[in-house]
């Protein structure tokens, strides 16, 4: 026997035998079971917190979408949206829950949960990357323990009604495409098809993946092409997924004058929200804003309400996940021209524009504001896992004797804020008194102000009818077009016979509006603050034609 074959015989000796299939098959099956409690455990927590604040008028108009498209409505005909339509990212979701709980205010908090669990665990999943063993384990728990626990006044803004954070599902997605997938001919095809497919629900993509893609995938494959020559293989690649992010964003904005032209919704306008003199406030709001993301707002964290004691000392533990996401941004930087890893710098060149954008936009007024850059907070965690996991996980066993108890008190310390979060009670939403009060009195199909009118609707489960108007120039009433469903107009299809003229979230003037409008009142009544004013005719026949625009 040659030594080659006596090493072979002795290695054969020496390594450990196969695992046997049945406890392959048993132990993928634990870490699936582990993963589904996981998931029902995040999504009751969620559900929970979403609870904590009351549904407005915004997540009511998708709720009326969601429920016109599952009633065959397929293409929101007579709809105005606002100047997101979420038609291919949140209303799908919300089509899928009304067809098994029917419609109702839990609809926006049932989705909610179910976007932040997806999040979580797609975040995770990406942040793994190829990783195998402790090192995988790391990046992936490293990224969903950082979106684990949203600050409890965070709430409104990642886990309530549909906005730029759910966009980020459909993101991910097409970021573990490009991650799992093995360059082939197909992947650039499917990239372009999900990148048009978001654009046309919400064009906040454009920042936080197509421009990103389209920068770094082009200037690395530039890059590699000039070194390397023409021939060269992961430079062609990269630079079809840029072009296929181009392409789809391009066919993306002409979502809305497509849908209008095939009689579809019709989307609100979009302005110029762009003001560079009011930058340094600009600034100081968008570091607000990132550290609200990240549930480390030390600085103002009781912009929307009482903060608990206990909630301060959290938001203080989580200061340090927003400091690794800072330290994983500027890694990610260095890398945007580095051969290997492509997501790393796509995802700090999408937090990096989503965060200036915002910063020079009128939006950076207060933390409210703060939606518009909520991709930061997946796309930062994803980076963090991919860029410091593996190094944080060696740290650790380089320094358990100290690193590893404080890395037990931080996540502790998440935790905790997790069940602070699921504690909090449940907020009615604001308009319920009024919509069981005007289904108790007959009264089903009536003009309110905006943030009353689909409020109200969803909160009678439908058997009310409240069209949103506002007023005009001369202070008559006039249809308020965002998220509004211009049939409801229509004196041939509804009989409007009152106006709710006071109460919460009413505009000023609305009772004198009411009279200039359509005279005076045959009735009035007064409950629970609101002041129902009720004519003996149809007052869609002599509503203003001219429309209020947003």
């Amino acid at each position: 026997m040659t030594s080659v074959g006596r090493e072979r015989e002795a290695a054969d000796l020496d390594a450990p035998p196969a695992r046997r299939p049945a406890a392959t098959l048993a132990r993928r099956a634990a870490l699936a079971g582990l993963a589904v409690l996981a998931a029902v455990a995040l999504y009751f927590c969620y559900w929970r917190q979403s609870q904590a604040v009351g549904l407005s008028s915004d997540g009511s108009g998708n709720i009326l979408q969601a429920w016109d498209m599952l009633h065959g409505n397929l293409l929101l005909s007579h709809w105005w949206v606002s100047d997101v339509s979420f038609w291919t990212t949140e209303l799908p979701q919300y089509m899928l829950i009304e067809a098994i709980s029917g419609l109702g205010p839990w609809v926006v908090h049932a989705g909610a949960a179910m976007t932040y669990t997806l999040l979580v665990l797609l975040g995770g999943w990406l942040a793994k990357g190829s990783a195998r063993g402790g090192a995988g384990w790391a990046r992936a728990l490293l990224a969903a323990g950082l979106m684990v626990s949203p600050q409890l006044s965070a709430t409104q803004i990642v886990l309530l009604s549909p906005d730029h954070t759910g966009t980020a599902v459909p993101l991910l997605v097409i970021w573990l495409l490009i991650d799992r997938i093995r360059p082939r001919w197909y992947v650039p095809v499917l990239v372009f098809v999900l990148f048009t497919l978001t654009m046309v629900g919400d064009s906040i993509v454009l920042l936080t993946g197509i421009a990103p893609l389209v920068l770094v995938g082009a200037g690395r494959a530039v890059t590699g092409l000039i070194r390397r020559g023409l021939r060269h293989g992961p430079a062609w690649y990269e630079l079809s997924l840029a072009v296929a992010a181009a392409a789809a964003g391009l066919a993306g904005s002409y979502g809305p004058r497509v849908m209008a032209a095939v009689g579809g919704y019709q989307q609100s306008p979009v302005g110029a929200d762009t003001d560079l003199s009011q930058l340094q406030h600009g600034s100081w709001v968008t570091l607000q804003g990132f550290l609200e993301l990240f549930g480390a707002n030390i600085v103002n964290p009781s912009f929307f309400g009482t903060t608990l004691p206990l909630e301060v000392v959290l938001i203080w533990v989580h200061l340090a996940g927003a400091v690794v996401v800072a330290c994983a941004f500027g890694v990610g930087v260095v890398r945007i021209f580095r051969p290997g890893d492509l997501l790393a710098p796509v995802l700090a060149v999408g937090i990096a524009a989503n965060v200036v954008a915002y910063m020079i936009s009128t939006h950076a007024q207060d933390l409210l504001g703060a939606r518009e850059m909520a991709a930061v907070l997946p796309l930062g965690a994803v980076l963090a896992g991919r860029v410091l996991g593996d190094r944080l996980a060696a740290w650790t066993r380089a320094a358990r004797h100290w690193l590893a108890p404080v890395l037990t008190v931080l996540g502790a310390g998440y935790l905790a804020a997790l069940g602070l979060g699921a504690a909090q009670p449940v907020r009615p939403a604001p308009n319920e008194p009024l919509a069981a009060w005007l289904t108790a009195h007959g009264l089903t199909d009536g003009l309110a102000t905006y943030w009353q009118a689909n409020s109200t609707n969803v909160d009678s489960h439908g058997r009310v009818v409240l069209s949103a108007v506002v007023q005009d120039v001369r202070d008559r009433l006039v249809p308020y077009l965002w998220e509004t469903d211009t049939a409801d107009y229509d004196p041939a299809r509804r009989y409007a016979d009152f106006v709710v003229a006071d109460g919460p979230s009413a505009l000023p003037g609305m009772e004198l509006s009411a009279q200039l409008t359509f005279g005076k009142p045959a009735r009035t009544y007064t409950a629970d603050g609101y002041t129902i004013l009720v004519w003996n005719k149809n007052l869609l026949t002599e509503l203003n034609d001219g429309p209020g625009i947003p």
